[in-house]
């Protein structure tokens, strides 16, 4: 097969299919008024110092829009006990409806920003807005992680532990995979 990069569903289909497992960014935000939750699955790291992450969003619904507007928003771990709450989020509401509400997620208080974080997530990154990229018709929004939240059951010695620590990753379409099989290889000299 040779695809056309002109042919968007396709090239989609296919890029979305290859750069898998993606994980994945339960982004809450607030406009002050109502509080959105939105999952990302094109989203990672990108910098270090500072610590920078990213999410890019196909269209500026209320989640990426507030995160823009307000400079602020939270990245939320989805772990697979999260995953029912985290699909029922990704249902399109209108503007003034809370995705937490419909979902039923639990918010706790963020202690940098306004936006709220979901309470039963694990691993949670309070942002502030670092920059925003357009990528033709994607916006990527940049954020600088001002506060970590780490549970800490998921710690060995002080440090995050891979071992204790099971991921929901995104593949294609409607599959979702976990993060439990596992292999190490030493990177040589």
């Amino acid at each position: 097969m040779e695809l056309d990069p002109d042919s968007v569903d396709s090239m989609y289909r296919t890029l979305s299919t290859a750069v898998v497992p993606r994980p994945i960014a339960w982004v809450s935000s607030t406009d002050g008024e109502t509080d959105n939750l939105a999952p990302y699955s094109f989203f990672n790291v990108v910098g270090i110092d500072p610590p920078v992450v990213m999410f890019a969003p196909a269209s500026m619904k209320d989640t990426p829009r507030n995160a823009v507007e307000t400079e602020e928003f939270v990245v939320n771990v989805v772990t697979p006990d999260l995953a029912e709450s985290m699909n029922a989020s990704s249902a399109t509401l209108p503007s003034d409806a809370s995705e937490f509400d419909h979902a039923g997620v639990e918010r706790a208080p963020s202690v940098v920003v306004d936006a709220p974080r979901v309470g039963a997530s694990p691993i949670s990154f309070e942002c502030v807005l670092y920059d925003t990229v357009e990528v033709g018709t994607s916006t990527m929004v940049l954020g600088e992680v001002v506060y970590a939240h780490v549970d800490d059951e998921l710690l060995t010695d002080g440090k995050l532990d891979v071992e204790k620590f099971d991921a929901l990753g995104r593949l294609a379409g409607s599959q979702y995979t976990y993060t439990r099989e596992r292999f190490g290889l030493e990177r040589p000299d």
